[in-house]
């Protein structure tokens, strides 16, 4: 799927929203359980012109970007920009550095009130290197030192070049929108996004006594180490992805009512084989992308899986806003039922061929507001919302290639996720803008996405964490400029527990009642901006609390603290630069290193005894470590 850091570059963003609670009726989203995050592209100017900028600093970090506006086309109305940018940095830890390529371009033609047409292409293409996630007991021993390798030694397979990610993301998509009189207004975007790529991780074979699938895989043809009598190799995890749709709405106005009806129409198709590359005496690999891979005695391709997926969306929604007692009180409804429909194939010896899962999931949605005074509201949301199973591994059987056993079986549980929400809360706009609300919300099949390892590749999964109830409670409060300064300040109580206990194996690990994984109790954030037109400042304090990395909450990471700082300087013209401002950018004040979220989440870290008196070996979650402190400079202008 395509990641918002790939589709478009920051300064051609206009405006980044978030609605939460569950995704709006005409989003092309199934799976937006907590919310929904939406970026809006900038339009092309009417006057030709541009923009640049651009960055240096830590790590060998450079950036640099481009935006040509053509101005109006002609005398057709139709305006455009184009833009490009290029970004590498070294590994803040480790080895290794991370190349970005993207281009971004938007064509636009308005006429009337409140149509247009647009054609939006973005491209983007990076690569980068993992780095590799500690245990608990690993980052206390090592700290930020524990990663990968940055030399090769015959049979390190933990060697950083053989930790490669890379991938290319093609994006085109053309929202059109017609007013065709004064109660009708016609929505359609069509889209298309193909992704392609790949992720590699180092691993070793036996030459000898190896599995395709749970068949023998006979005498591999790679040439093994003369140390270590094993082929040193890639695991690569290779994959396309073609993804095209489309949304139609047809909203209809009448006075205090607006009716919205349409229709939402996916067709995805994702094909992932996994390849095996040999590493050479000097750790280098013929090719990351599995076209010179590692054969079997019959000459077939090493595989730990050969799978295709192709996955169909249908959704029907229907919305209707009205405003009654002089605008002051706002009720919407609305209804969408999303249809999921997957097939998926797998082509490993011993595996089920076919697999797949069909869902229909009802969402009603309900919310209303009430202006109290002009500065003052009071809202009530009811939302649902439905997640199917991450990863394509969810479906497939799985064995080890090193001794045949199957290890997963992909009749595995694959229920959905679905969600009630309700929501209570007051705004209050003014010198003092403020926002208070309360919330509860009923997961049942609750989705955890999570990585493991499969023959020697990271791959993502999700477990299925039963039922949920998360409450709380949050506070958001800022002041408008005074005196050019605004302060900010937010934060999130929270209350989610595992509502029962969960499955391990042929008994049950004592859950219930637990606190969920990857939710903090406390989270905020404090923040104070300047601003006089010239001179301008931002420094922002972020707090998260602990977090537990396993169902039986017998482990977890620490709460941690975040510093930011910006500070720059802005003139308005100076010959033909318009605007033009530098900046200068503190990441991570006073951090040096700290386990900031879980990896590879965990049932128990420790041996536990299940309901039924079974003993329950533990095992250990893996942790993401937030980067230490960075500085960056930045120049920018408009022309």
């Amino acid at each position: 799927m395509p990641y918002t850091s790939a589709t478009a570059d920051t300064e051609n963003i206009s405006s980044v929203t978030l609605t939460q609670g569950a995704a709006e009726a005409t989003a092309p989203l199934y799976n937006a359980v907590g919310g929904q995050l939406s970026v809006h592209m900038i339009k092309p100017r009417k006057t030709a012109g541009g923009f640049m900028d651009l960055s240096y600093g830590s790590y060998a970090l450079n950036r640099e970007f481009l935006r040509l506006d053509s101005g109006e086309i002609g005398h057709t109305g139709v305006t455009g920009f184009a833009s490009f940018s290029y970004r590498n940095a070294n590994q803040w830890r480790g080895a290794g550095d991370s190349p970005r390529y993207h281009v971004d371009s938007r064509l636009l033609r308005e006429w009337g009130k409140g149509s247009s047409a647009s054609l939006i292409f973005s491209f983007n293409r990076q690569r980068q290197y993992y780095l590799r996630a500690p245990t608990r007991t690993q980052w206390h021993a090592s700290g930020t030192h524990f990663n990968y390798a940055s030399r090769y030694t015959e049979g390190d397979s933990s060697y950083y070049l053989l930790q490669e990610n890379a991938r290319a993301q093609t994006l085109l998509t053309a929202p059109l929108e017609f007013r065709l009189n004064r109660h009708f207004h016609l929505s359609l975007t069509p889209y298309f996004i193909y992704v392609a790529g790949y992720d590699g991780f180092g691993t070793t074979l036996d030459p000898q006594h190896s599995y395709q699938g749970n068949q023998p895989a006979g005498p591999l043809q790679a040439s093994a180490g003369p140390q270590t009598g094993q082929i040193t190799a890639v695991a690569t995890d290779t994959f396309k992805q073609a993804h095209s749709g489309i949304t139609a709405s047809l909203r209809w106005d009448a006075g205090r009512n607006s009716l919205t009806g349409g229709a939402w129409y996916s067709y995805y198709d994702y094909s992932n084989p996994s390849r095996y590359a040999a590493v050479d005496a000097n750790g280098g690999v013929s090719n990351m992308r599995g076209y010179y891979p590692i054969l079997t005695a019959s000459g077939e391709p090493l595989t730990s899986y050969n799978s295709h997926l192709v996955q169909q969306v249908n959704a029907l929604f229907v919305q209707d806003r009205f405003h009654a007692l002089s605008n002051r009180l706002t009720l919407s409804a609305t209804f969408r039922a999303i249809m999921v429909t997957r097939t998926i194939s797998n082509q490993l010896a011993g595996a089920r061929y076919r697999n797949g899962a069909s869902y229909f999931s009802p969402q009603p949605q309900l919310s209303a507001s009430y202006d109290l005074t002009p500065q003052d509201q009071i809202f009530l949301n009811g939302t649902t919302g439905f997640r199917a199973p991450s990863g394509i591994s969810s479906y497939n059987d799985r064995f080890s290639v090193a001794t045949g056993a199957q290890t997963r079986s992909a009749t595995s549980d694959t229920r959905p996720e679905y969600s009630i929400g309700e929501e209570v809360g007051y705004r209050h706009t003014g010198l003092v803008n403020v926002s208070a609300a309360l919330f509860n919300y009923n997961f049942t099949n609750r989705q955890i996405s999570t990585t493991s390892n499969l023959n020697g590749a990271l791959v993502t999964e999700s477990l299925n964490g039963g039922g949920q109830t998360a409450r709380g409670a949050q506070l958001e409060v800022g002041l408008k400029p005074w005196h050019h300064f605004s302060p900010y300040l937010s934060g999130q109580y929270i209350h989610a527990t595992i509502d029962n206990n969960l499955k391990s194996g042929m008994d049950y690990l004592p859950t219930r009642g637990k606190k969920a994984i990857r939710t903090p109790d406390f989270s905020g954030s404090i923040g104070l901006s300047y601003d006089d037109t010239h001179l301008f400042g931002q420094f922002t304090l972020n707090y998260v609390g602990p977090t537990y990395s396993t169902f039986m909450n017998d482990e977890r990471i620490p709460g941690f603290v975040t510093a930011n700082l910006s500070m720059g300087y802005r003139l308005r013209h100076v010959g033909f630069a318009r605007s033009p401002q530098i900046q200068l950018n503190l990441i991570n004040l006073g951090q040096s290193g700290y386990l900031s979220g879980v990896n590879s989440v965990s049932a128990n870290a420790r041996t536990t005894q299940g309901v039924y008196g079974t003993t329950i070996a533990g095992r250990a979650p893996t942790y993401f470590v937030g980067g230490g402190f960075a500085g960056g400079v930045s120049v920018s202008t408009g022309f």
